[in-house]
């Protein structure tokens, strides 16, 4: 089911492979897509600063939280949290009424749905099916995830959602993958992160996606793995959606195109239509280095875009509840409707966030170097030969003193009422 072997080799033959041809090896795994959730995840984008533990077995070593230059600082062991979650334990819709019209007069966005504060994980599935992707997670549902401390709302009214720090396990760590009750097709999605994870062995993601995959389309809108640092988005989808230019100038658009212009995932060994930002906050250890910012995906008439906003640079409109997306600077990636119809190609699409460890993209890149945020290989960070290894064992690494985790102030789908 999967093409990985000659993928690999090509990603791990020089620096410039790995940077240049990663999208490759980042989508084979959607052959293994499950039709309900959808897969979605490709392999790109940008990370940032990884944790190593040394290669001792013993639960009770020191680890350390090393930056891409492959300096750190030791800490002392931690086990996982054992704060009590304060999530509401039931996944019900959360639909949300627009705001009033004083509120957001000025804008014909309105609110479908609204994830936050007490109530964020309302209106979420947990996937609990094996990783499609062949990554060291076990997804675990609401009630095991709860009570095993892996999510909470945390005192800021931030959704935390992190992996498993059991010191050593034998196969796979638990994580968490949820995804929206609620479907839409077209709209503004608007995500505001405190904190995403980060380091050696990570790999996660947020994303929308359709069913049948990739005839529903998938659109990832933060994706990476191990030490990246500049974030990267793609759309995969069914056969004849292409981009018109490989041109940034001529999309429109701030990121550079790192892959295909066709967006095909059958005919292009799944790695679909790739654009890495070209800002080294937007991903990794320098997206929470800035405290995180705002992403958000616009799909219209005119197509699909991608847009990032650091903390302290998010438009007054957005902080407002009343997006004016057209006021916006050019978006981070741009996929025109020219030669792709965003309604053809995409339908019926929910949210998903989800960290996985390890998996074909991690670990077929653990060896290689040359990728922005990837100065030194994770292999020689860590001192383990293999991402799996390394994730086993490792699991001091996880835990809060390295920042391990996803910290999410908002989710809000919107619909254009004009």
């Amino acid at each position: 089911m999967h093409t990985f072997l000659p993928l690999i080799a090509l990603a791990l033959a020089s620096p410039s492979l790995v940077q240049g041809k990663s999208l490759i090896l980042t989508h084979a795994h959607k052959a293994a897509v499950k039709q309900s959730a959808g897969l979605a995840r490709d392999l790109r984008v940008a990370f940032g600063s990884i944790l190593a533990t040394q290669p001792s077995p013993s639960s009770n070593q020191n680890f350390y939280c090393v930056g891409s230059d492959g300096e750190g600082v030791s800490m002392p062991p931690s086990s996982n949290s054992s704060s009590s979650p304060t999530t509401n334990g039931s996944a019900t819709s959360t639909r949300t009424a627009a705001p009033s019209s004083t509120s957001v007069a000025s804008s014909s966005w309105k609110v479908a749905d609204s994830y936050s504060g007490q109530t964020f994980f309302n209106g979420w599935s947990f996937y609990t099916a094996a990783d499609p992707t062949n990554g060291n997670v076990q997804y675990v549902d609401q009630s095991t995830a709860q009570s095993a401390g892996l999510i909470e709302i945390n005192s800021d009214g931030n959704a935390v959602m992190r992996v498993e720090t059991t010191p050593q396990v034998q196969t796979n760590r638990q994580s968490v993958r949820i995804t929206t009750q609620a479907t839409f097709n077209g709209g503004l999605v608007v995500m505001d992160a405190v904190h995403m994870p980060t380091g050696c062995g990570t790999w996660p993601a947020f994303w929308t996606n359709g069913p049948n995959w990739p005839a529903g389309g998938e659109i990832d809108i933060i994706e990476g793995v191990n030490n990246y640092t500049n974030n990267q988005a793609t759309i995969h989808t069914n056969p004849g959606c292409v981009l018109p230019s490989t041109s940034s100038a001529s999309l429109n658009m701030s990121g550079t195109l790192v892959a295909s212009t066709d967006c095909s995932a059958s005919q292009t060994g799944n790695q679909g239509c790739g654009i890495r930002s070209n800002l080294s906050n937007s991903f990794g250890s320098g997206f929470n280095g800035i405290s995180g910012g705002v992403y958000a995906m616009l799909w219209d008439n005119s197509g699909i875009k991608v847009y990032f906003f650091p903390r302290g640079s998010i438009p007054s409109d957005i902080s407002a509840g009343a997006p004016q997306p057209q006021n916006w600077p050019a978006p981070m990636a741009n996929w025109p409707s020219t030669d792709c119809n965003p309604y053809q190609y995409f339908n019926t699409h929910s949210a998903i966030f989800d960290t996985t460890l390890c998996g074909d993209w991690a670990s077929a890149v653990w060896t290689g170097t040359g990728v922005p945020g990837q100065a030194v290989s994770c292999a020689q960070q860590t001192g383990f030969s293999t991402c799996s290894a390394f994730i086993q064992a490792s699991g001091s690494s996880f835990t809060e003193a390295c920042k391990f985790h996803w910290e999410v102030s908002s989710v809000v789908i919107y619909q254009n009422t004009s």
